[in-house]
């Protein structure tokens, strides 16, 4: 029987003992951002609750349309409305779809997987942000587009003319409102990185303050005075009426999204690059 011996020097031919021939193996080059983003999105939409809150919005969207078209009186029959028919449920839902892309990284412990494939989570983090960006405007976008068929074929069906009573500028508005939407799910989904509690918070801004505060401001005109300055729901909504060109509209905006998204938010990441993943 014969023995084969290793040389030690063929061993130690590179530092730390490893062989020559992993040593001289070029390390692979990083993930390029297009990917992580490409990645990040399919994530959004391929998982069970994402297929499924898709599915809900198209359904709904239709629905809202053929409503309009069967019930609202001639002279409503407007770009307008079919657009916010449409608009409606995705500005409601994109914002869940934002709290998922976060939460499911800890919730459904895709996490291990994730940040050993990408151990720089700065770089998934910033995926997921400019993924939800992407899907806010494809959103508005296809409503928009929705809307257009809505309106020619119900002032068809009608024997009406087409009103389009929608500007560039108001539909800017809108669109930077459903942003502002998408991104409170995406700051609740990186605070506090639980689907559940996420969205239960989602549900309390936008479903429970909106009438407390506006019962508040009704009976007291203090409330009312700074309202503006304080309430992020009451600032973002008038921006569904048109793009403001009043200046002190736009510091409020800033001071209530400063308050209400970014600070949260800086913090929310904070931990989240820091957290330990199980």
């Amino acid at each position: 029987m014969t023995t084969l011996t290793t040389s030690p020097s063929a061993a130690a031919a590179a530092p730390g003992g490893t062989p020559s021939a992993y040593a001289d193996r070029a390390a692979p080059a990083p993930i390029p951002f297009a990917r992580l983003l490409k990645v990040e999105l399919r994530k959004m939409f391929d998982t069970r609750s994402g297929l499924w809150l898709m599915a809900s919005i198209g359904i709904l969207a239709a629905l809202a349309s053929a409503a309009v078209v069967l019930w609202a009186p001639d002279d409503q029959v407007t770009y307008e409305t079919f657009a916010a028919a449409v608009g409606f449920p995705m500005a409601v839902l994109l914002p869940v779809i934002a709290v998922l892309s976060v939460t499911s990284e800890w919730s459904q412990r895709n996490g291990l997987t994730t940040f050993t494939l990408v151990p720089h989570r700065g770089r998934v983090i910033t995926a997921k942000a400019a993924g939800a960006l992407v899907v806010a405007v494809a959103g508005m976008l296809v409503a928009a587009a929705v809307g257009v068929v809505g309106n020619l074929v119900g002032s068809a069906l009608n024997g009406t003319d087409a009103i389009w009573d929608v500007s560039v500028s108001d539909f800017t508005a809108i669109v930077l409102a459903n942003v502002l939407g998408v991104f409170l799910g995406f700051m609740l989904g990186a605070v506090l990185r639980s689907s559940p509690a996420a969205l239960v918070g989602y549900l309390v801004i936008s479903f429970v303050l909106v009438p407390l505060t506006m019962t508040l401001a009704a009976a007291q005109q203090w409330f009312a005075d700074i309202q503006p300055w304080v309430d992020w729901n009451f600032t973002q909504s008038q921006l569904f009426e048109g793009l403001p060109t009043d200046g002190e509209y736009w510091a409020q905006l800033g001071v209530t999204t400063t308050v209400w998204l970014l600070l949260p938010l800086t913090w929310g990441l904070w931990r989240l690059v820091r957290a330990e993943v199980k």
